[in-house]
Formats: C-alpha cells, structure tokens, sequence
C-alpha cells in the first residue's frame, strides 16, 4: 500500500489563535485514512499524510469547512490566494470594527449617563443587535459549528456571554413587570454586549494586523532561476523552457545574465556573482573546467557551459527546498492565552451553570432571579477580552517601537523568542563588515622613473580596461582622488593573473604576485615587508610594475563596520556567545574576529553549513538568532529560533528573517534582543492582571460575597469592569512606548 501515500502541504484558511491550530489539527487526524497531520500556525498550513484510496484533500477540506475553516486545494498560487484571503479577511474585520463602535458610543453613553430616558432601552436594542447580529456575526457562527462537533473555543464564550446579556436585556425592555412585581430593578445590559464585541474585535484586528506580512522569500528564491535557456546544438543557438533542459546539454551564457543550471565550463571565461552562494562581494573568475551555480549571475564576458544538474538538484532548489523545510518545521510558539482558552472556555461555561444551580438550590425567595443575574455576570466578566489583548497590544506596541529605532520586525514569534536568545551567530560580509571592497592602501615606490601623477593615470587607465571586481575599488578610489585617464595601445587580459597594457611604447602590468614571478620583476625588500604586513591583516594586494621594477602596491579590503565591536561587547554584556560564520578563508576570517572582539568563528562555510552550525547549537539546547544580509544566508535564518536581516542585504535574507535592521548597523541587534526582553515582560503582566481579575472577578460574579454582607455583582458593573480591565492591558502596553533601548 506503500505507492498510496500521499504527503502533501496545503494553506489553511481561518485560523486565528494556536488553540484553532490544535482543533484543526485533531480534526484532521481523526479523518479516516489520515496517517499524520502537522498543522503549522506560523506559516498557516497543515502537513498531511494520506492514503489516496480512502481520503482525498476535498474530503478534509468538507470537513475543516463544516467547523469554520477552510483548505486551498490548489497547489499553483496557493500562497497567492491566502495572502489574498487574509488580506482581505482584514479589511472585513477593520471596517467591521469601526461600524461597531460607531453603534456601541451611543450605547454606553445612554446605560451609563442616561439609563432613565423615555424609551432609552429601545434605542439600546436597536443599536445592539447589528452589532451582534449582523457586525459579530461571526462569534455566533463560529460558534455553533464547533458546538455541533461537541467543541468550544473563544468565539464560544463570547458568543454566550453576549447572547444571554441581550436576550436577558430584551426580555427586560419587553417584560420590566416581571422584575417590579418582585420588587426588583428590571436592568438591561445592552451596553455590555456591545463593549465585549467591539473590544474582542480590537484585539482579533490587532493579531491579524501582527500576522498580516507573510514571507514571499520561497518566490522569490524561486525567481533566481530565468524561465528560458540558450541551448547549443547542431541546429545552432536556440531559446527554449528551462523546464526542457537535460544532464549533457550545451548551454550559453551572456553578460548580465542568470545561469540556468549547475554544470560546468567548456569555451569561454567570465567572472560570475556567486555571492547568493558563497555570500562573498568578489566575482569569482570562470574558465574551463571550473563549475557554475544557478541563479548565480555572469558579469563580464560570454561562456558555454554543459548542464550536471537540473530541476530539482540544482544548488539553487536545494537552498528553496532547505528554506522550506526550515520555514515548516519550525514550531510556533504557544501563547499562553492559547494554552488556557482550550480549558478556560467549558470552565467557565461550567462555572456559570453552576452558579444557576447553587442559587436555584440554596437562594430562598428570589432564587432564580439572582441565579439568573450571577450566570449571565459570570459569563460576562469572564468574557476573555483583556485576555484577547493581552498579547496583541503588548506586540503591536513593541513592533512600533522598534520601528522607531530602525528594528523592523515581522512576526510576533521573534518578539516572543528574543529574550530567551543565548547564542548570536553573525555573518561576515555586509553584517560585519561594510560588504563592499574598498582601498585601503595606495603606497608608491621610493625611486619612480617618471611622475607619480602620470603613473596614477596609467593604473586608472589598466584597472578601467580591467573586467576583475577588485578593479572597480581602485577606479572607484582613483577617480574619488580626482585621477584621470589616457589611452592603452595595448591591452590584454591574463586570466588569473592580472592585465597588461601599453603607454606611450612602454608596457606596464597590474596584478598579483604571480605577474611579477611571470615576468621576472624584482620586488624590493621594503615593498616585500610591506605586503607580507598587509597580508597578515588579510587584505588583497595589487601591484602595478613596469618591465623593470614594482612601481606601487595597491591594498584592499572589506572593512569592518565602525559599530561592529561595540555591539558584539553589548551583546556579549547581555550574557549572549557570539560566533561568526564565513565563506572567506581562515586568515581573513582570523583579522575581522579579531577586530570586531569575537572569540569564535568559522571559515570556508557553505550555506548548508551554516545552517548545520544553527541546528548543532540547538541541539546543545541553545536559543540561537541569525543575523545575515545574502541569499547564501537564508537557509541558515529559516533554521534559526530567531532571524535578523540587514537591510541593505538581499531580498531574500530579508523576506526570510523575522527582524529586519533598517540601518544595516551590527549595534541594532542588542537593541532588539532587548526590546524582546521588554515586550515578553509586558506581555507577562498584562496576563497576570486579566488572570487576577478573572480569579477574583468570577467568584464575586457568582455570589460568593452575598452570603457574607448580601453583595451581589451587577452585570453592568461586570461589563464596566471588563471594559476596565481591558483599558488597563492596553494601558499597560502602552508604557512600553517610553521604554530605552540603548
């Protein structure tokens, strides 16, 4: 039965809390034919394992659907179309919203201020019940399809407590005799219902606001790879699907193009942008026999390269797929308030039928007039509206906080992990470092044959005719210099080596050591000493020659950023290990550790690499953040508990991470490690004070004090204080507004 099963990872719609994750999930598993499920609430999808001969995904779909969610079937644009929903699911909720407290301001300002005008309970009721009935419509529905599967969940509550608060307020704005002849007061809360639905809504509009930015990293990933290919044949060159392309075909490359498939050179040379690969600034040079890379992309010059691998076993669809597997596996994290809603709701539920009860069997005279009155108190102070907020306020406020300071951050989950990081691995280029080959040296021989201004113009002159990417730093320093040009009558490029040119009859190279060894010219001891000094601090060093002596050395390297050291020492002071990752060699890798004051590193890391240094550090029950700026980091930032971009890095490395550095400065990261830390503490005493207020709210609800001093809660009190307590969350996230970073 093996070639029956089936695995497949499909959107769901309509989730909107962990504890939905968990209801769809069991729902799933419960399905006949179902091997396994996993439902991931981070990327809003469900893994599921089947045996095609007994269920298919419309089934499960029929089912999801019979409780209020929802599958996309579709596996083309299925991302599309739940951003789309969801998008959409917002704008529904947002104007719902607002529609609602337009209606409910009147409301409390009638039960509050003016509960004795003529028909004052009319208006009330007239007000109310769109807000229930048409704008909350949705607490009502969701709620009975989980009751007709034997379940119940936040909607569940909300829509009892609400419910029986207006239809208990009807029945007193028709019927009030009933209550007078008993000699009581025949109150309404309508204003209580329509507060806990407005508020409950503030807080559903906050979450999807937090969750609203969805990853786009996986298409765009997969948009490195070009659609059509240049295939060479006996027919000549020819452009077809890359979907068409096999093991052994012929293939051309122009400049500026994307390289299709990996494979290997066999006419030409050129230099290619590995960067997405190995994560380095520096083309690397191509000619025969050496392998290229897809999605890579050819700078300068033409080449044929035969296709090794295509489709799905490229490099390219390995990192997609290690980016998907990371982005899949990856728990979210179980909010508190999701953790207890599963218990919170059927106990309160219970609690309130038990106060009916225990009134009904020890309240005397007016028994079920106050058990009436306790059961619809303690559905209504126990509304989990403060419990809603909670979490989303706190978030939002901290979001916006790090927005101010230039920390962007996309998801809940990287505010909820951050404080608990204990292990920060940094990559090299563009985190540390500036990213970008710059000069640093510029030193000309002591005895030159002819003036230096003149020399200047002849290294412009080679280096401008230079396809290397190190030639692009020294034009780039030269012109800033204000150095010109004059014109070659000769030029030639040795491949691997560096260039050689002629001025006025006279020839002149510019290159590396191996030039010099070619073409026998003498370095003195000075210049020697010179260069192995550069050498040790690991920079790249160019000389221009003429035939008979060195005539300038030409250093350069990617400089380490001015506020690398200074944030690795806060982190370091925050009690966090830092460890650096890179592709570069172990004696570069060496230098900018150094620099930069960090006591671990590694060197020659590929990107799986990385991602392995990740799960290894996980393993030893660490809590690991990722902070990298290219493609060849992504996999590693899926992986990681929490992923931190900077901003001027790739897209990808952004779209993937869950932080983001607008400035692209090392020294934003212990800022946002601690406004986690600030965030996860408010978050904590929001919850405290909504549990507090339920624990001491709910036994007031339901008499406890009556028989002490004859005090029974009034459910507009209780409505009031529920409204109270949830101003008192806000309030709360609010003062992390005014908290410091730095």
């Amino acid at each position: 039965m093996k070639e029956n099963i089936e695995t497949l990872t499909l959107p769901v719609l309509g989730m909107t809390c962990a504890s939905c994750a968990s209801s769809v999930e069991s729902l799933v598993v419960a399905q006949e034919g179902v091997e396994h499920a996993e439902v991931n609430y981070a990327t809003q999808s469900v893994k599921v394992t089947y045996h095609q001969d007994k269920i298919q995904p419309a089934d499960l779909q029929k089912a999801l659907q019979s409780v209020g969610y929802d599958l996309i079937l579709e596996q083309e644009g299925a991302k599309e179309q739940q951003e789309a929903a969801q998008k959409n699911n917002y704008e529904q909720l947002k104007k719902r919203m607002i529609a609602s407290s337009i209606l409910a301001l009147p409301v409390v300002i009638i039960g509050m201020f003016f509960m004795h005008m003529p028909n004052g309970n009319y208006y009330m009721m007239a007000l109310t019940a769109p807000i229930l009935f048409i704008f909350g419509k949705s607490f009502f529905v969701n709620a009975w399809k989980q009751a007709q599967h034997g379940r119940a969940n936040m909607d569940t509550l909300v829509a009892l407590s609400t419910g029986i608060a207006f239809i208990f307020s009807v029945f007193n704005t028709f019927w009030p005799e009933f209550w007078y002849s008993r000699g009581l007061e025949p109150h309404v809360y309508f204003e209580a219902a329509a507060v806990v639905i407005v508020f409950i809504m503030l807080g559903k509009l906050l979450e999807e606001k937090a969750k609203s930015n969805t990853s786009s990293a996986i298409k765009k990933l997969m948009g490195l790879q070009p659609k059509t290919v240049l295939l060479v044949d006996e027919q000549g060159e020819r452009e077809i699907p890359i979907a068409e392309v096999r093991i052994g075909d012929q293939l051309m490359v122009r400049s500026g193009e994307k390289i299709p498939v990996d494979g290997i050179v066999y006419q030409g040379s050129s230099f290619v942008d590995e960067s997405m690969i190995t994560g380095e600034p520096v083309a690397v040079a191509k000619t025969e026999g050496d392998q290229v890379f897809a999605g890579t992309i050819n700078q300068k010059g033409t080449f044929r390269f035969k296709a090794e691998k295509v489709g799905g076993a490229t490099m390219l669809a390995q990192i997609i797929k290690l980016v998907q597997d990371a982005q899949g596996s990856k728990a979210p994290v179980q909010k508190l308030v999701d953790k207890i809603a599963g218990i919170f709701v059927p106990v309160v539920m219970l609690i309130a039928v038990l106060t009916l009860g225990a009134w009904l069997l020890f309240g005397g005279e007016h028994a079920f007039t106050h058990g009436l009155l306790a059961m619809v108190t303690v559905l209504v102070i126990a509304c989990p509206c403060a419990l809603g907020l909670a979490t989303p306020t706190a978030i939002m406020v901290g979001i916006g906080k790090g927005a101010e300071t230039g920390v962007l951050i996309k998801n809940a989950e990287a505010l909820e992990l951050g404080y608990k990081v204990n292990a920060v691995i940094l990559d090299k280029t563009g985190t540390i470092t500036e990213g970008k080959p710059e000069v640093t040296t510029l030193e000309w021989a002591k005895d030159l044959p002819q003036p230096k201004e003149e020399l200047e113009k002849v290294l412009m002159a080679l280096e401008y005719a230079s396809e290397h990417p190190l030639a692009e730093a020294i034009v780039r320093h030269l012109k800033d210099s204000g150095v010109g040009t004059l014109e070659l009558s000769h030029f030639e490029s040795l491949t691997g080596k560096g260039v050689e040119g002629v001025v006025d009859g006279r020839k002149y190279w510019a290159g590396s050591h191996k030039i010099l060894k070619d073409q026998n010219i003498p370095v003195s001891a000075s210049i020697a000493s010179k260069v192995l000094s550069l050498q040790e601090k690991a920079q790249t060093v160019i000389y221009l020659a003429d035939a008979t002596q060195v005539l300038a050395i030409v250093a350069i390297a990617d400089q380490v950023k001015s506020g690398s050291a200074k944030a690795v020492a806060a982190l370091k002071a925050q009690g966090i290990e830092v460890y650096m990752l890179t592709g570069d060699n172990k004696h570069t890798a060496a230098s900018v550790a150094l620099q930069a004051g960090i006591d671990h590193f590694k060197a020659d890391v590929l990107p799986s690499d990385k991602a392995d240094f990740v799960k290894e550090l996980q393993a030893q029950g660490k809590v690991v953040a990722m902070v990298g700026d290219g493609i060849n980091d992504s996999q590693a930032l899926a992986q990681a508990d929490v992923s931190i971009a900077m901003g001027k890095g790739s897209d990808i490395a952004i779209d993937v991470a869950s932080i983001t550095l607008v400035s692209s400065d090392l020294q934003q990261v212990p800022k946002a490690l601690k406004l986690s830390k600030q965030t996860v503490r408010t978050i904590r005493q929001n919850l405290f004070w909504a549990f507090i207020y339920n624990l001491i709210g709910i036994p007031i609800a339901a008499g406890l004090l009556y028989p002490i001093n004859g005090f029974l809660l009034n459910p507009m009190i209780a409505g009031a204080a529920m409204a109270l307590s949830s101003v008192s969350v806000v309030s709360n996230s609010l003062r992390l507004k005014l908290s410091k970073l730095s």
